[in-house]
């Protein structure tokens, strides 16, 4: 479950006064931050602590993570120079990621760890509105406006967010998410001929690693048929719509991850199971189905409901 450890007590003790991205370069944090839900809730599989800007900050973005914001850039790419500032990641800019994923995959032993990346349009959105945006009215003017450079800055960051992908899997990684938030913003069309090409450039370079790969968006009802197409193995699925709803959408073969509403937590119990049994039944239509939220875990949820959950699903699982 995506950020399981960041509603935890002993979360917030060790990111006390260590900003989000030192967190996040650290090999000692990101080990014992990745640990932390393991120990706690004993769930299926290690998510790699990490943050979607981190490959930007290590090609030399000047970014940041503002506390109750999100990332923010100092210096909005707006044109084609600036695009020019995105050289090429390598191994040795994230050797942090490689050394963590190592002591990672050694403490974890026969338990899978999944490394993730931003995906292109996610990381688009960040860079050219310089931070968090609801509408995306800079991103969409560029990417209707001037399709060469909208085509040229996507082959860029794909390239950016392959490496780092590679990097994890190289290290020991089991599988990889490609994580596009905000690309449910797009309307099919504008997905199919703006980002679709890149998406499926990325997972198709990944072919050959013989590790699942993951594809997730929020918001992407419409999209799911063309997710799929890309080429993941598993096709995250939100909140909004029902799993076996979503088996219909997406190519034959592909397996579904999802979906209970993180606000549920905040039910009663009983509402919670309810939920949980129902989205675990309807996963049964898909090709295969890993269970988690939605999208996160919100900051404030308990965590003895989400240990309750991890019970629950664990006991249903086995049936």
């Amino acid at each position: 479950m995506r950020q399981a450890g960041r509603s935890l007590p002993e979360y917030r003790r060790v990111r006390a006064d260590v900003p989000m991205l030192e967190a996040c370069a650290r090999p000692d944090m990101i080990v014992e931050i990745t640990m932390q839900p393991v120990r706690r809730y004993d769930i299926d599989a290690a998510i790699y602590f990490s943050d979607i800007v981190v490959p930007l900050k290590a090609i030399g973005i000047d970014l940041d993570i503002k506390a109750g914001v999100g990332p923010v850039v100092a210096e909005p790419i707006r044109g084609a120079d600036g695009i020019k500032r995105l050289r090429e990641l390598e191994p040795d800019d994230v050797l942090f990621v490689t050394e963590a994923v190592g002591e990672l995959t050694e403490e974890l032993g026969d338990r899978p760890l999944i490394g993730f990346a931003g995906g292109p349009f996610t990381l688009a959105s960040y860079l050219i509105e310089g931070g968090p945006s609801k509408n995306h009215e800079r991103t969409k003017a560029l990417m209707y406006g001037e399709p060469d450079l909208w085509d040229e800055l996507m082959r860029r960051l794909s390239a950016i967010t392959l490496e780092f992908l590679r990097v994890q899997i190289a290290a020991g990684a089991s599988a990889v998410q490609l994580f596009d938030s905000w690309v449910g913003a797009l309307s099919a069309e504008d997905y199919r001929t703006c980002v679709l090409p890149h998406a499926s450039w990325i997972f198709e370079q990944l072919s050959g690693s013989e590790v699942p790969r993951i594809h997730f968006g929020v918001g992407t009802g419409e999209l799911l048929g063309l997710l799929s197409e890309a080429g993941a193995d598993v096709v995250g699925v939100d909140w909004r719509v029902p799993l076996d709803k979503a088996a219909q959408r997406v190519q034959p073969g592909t397996a579904l991850q999802g979906n209970l509403d993180p606000a549920v937590l905040f039910a009663p119990w009983e509402v919670i199971a309810e939920r949980a049994r129902d989205v675990i039944a309807r996963g049964r239509a898909a090709e295969g189905h890993i269970f988690n939220l939605g999208h996160g875990v919100l900051p404030t949820t308990d965590p003895d409901m989400l240990a309750r959950l991890t019970h629950l699903v664990h006991e249903e699982s086995a049936r």
